[in-house]
């Protein structure tokens, strides 16, 4: 019998632990059973691991050898084998693909799709985005309605800026383009195959592929300027 929000909690608490344990029992590797949140139904290869105080919401399929860090939230997402979630990542309504790894500190948001050995750094947001196999965005980025194609580098500081205060437009970046650092890309934009964007540009039309594109002012020195 449930008399207060007290009850209600030792309630839940319970059948967490028994799903956590139900989990151990099926070969999953969890930390501990005390820790772990099983909201939704988890579906594990073999050699999955799941360390300390990890959310599984929804519906969550992880594969073969797949290990997800400390404080890590999974909602509705299908995760590959090998693949790596670092502490403190949120992945959600998302597909990430085998021998890839988020974070620490990455989100990965609804309607993205990972590919394989890419790597999603720290502090990085990905959003209704496709990312293509091989891909590299390790600092601090945000890619939002995106497509990338395979072997796209993304340098630290680059960001798609992909709403105009009214609707979202898309970026799309062909295959082997590097993108430097401080980047601003200004959707609708398409970035060519193996093109290279300079860093620090705010680029704002298309880039040719195997060409360097660069957006940037110039730089100016006041030679009589004195500090107030």
């Amino acid at each position: 019998r449930i008399n207060d929000l007290q009850d209600l909690a030792l309630l839940e608490s319970n059948i967490l632990y028994q799903r956590a344990c139900g989990a151990l029992r099926n070969g999953v590797r969890i930390r501990d059973p005390n820790k772990v949140s099983i909201r939704g139904t988890l579906q594990c290869g073999v050699g999955v691991e799941i360390d300390l105080d990890v959310i599984i919401e929804g519906r969550v399929i992880l594969a073969d050898g797949v290990r997800i860090g400390a404080h890590s939230i999974i909602s509705n997402a299908t995760i590959g084998a090998h693949t790596q979630v670092k502490p403190f990542s949120i992945v959600e309504d998302a597909v990430v693909g085998a021998n890839t790894f988020i974070g620490p500190y990455g989100r990965v948001r609804p309607g993205s799709t990972i590919g394989d050995s890419v790597q999603i750094g720290n502090f990085v947001e990905i959003k209704n985005a496709g990312i293509g196999s091989g891909s590299r965005i390790n600092h601090l980025a945000f890619i939002g309605d995106a497509v990338l194609e395979r072997d796209v580098t993304i340098g630290a500081g680059t960001i798609t800026c992909n709403h105009n205060g009214v609707g979202a437009s898309q970026t799309y970046i062909k295959a082997g383009a590097y993108i430097g650092s401080g980047t601003l890309l200004v959707a609708p934009l398409m970035i060519g195959e193996n093109a290279t964007i300079g860093a620090g540009s705010t680029i704002t039309r298309d880039a040719p592929a195997e060409k360097l594109t660069l957006g940037r002012s110039r730089q100016v020195t006041s030679e009589n300027w004195t500090r107030p």
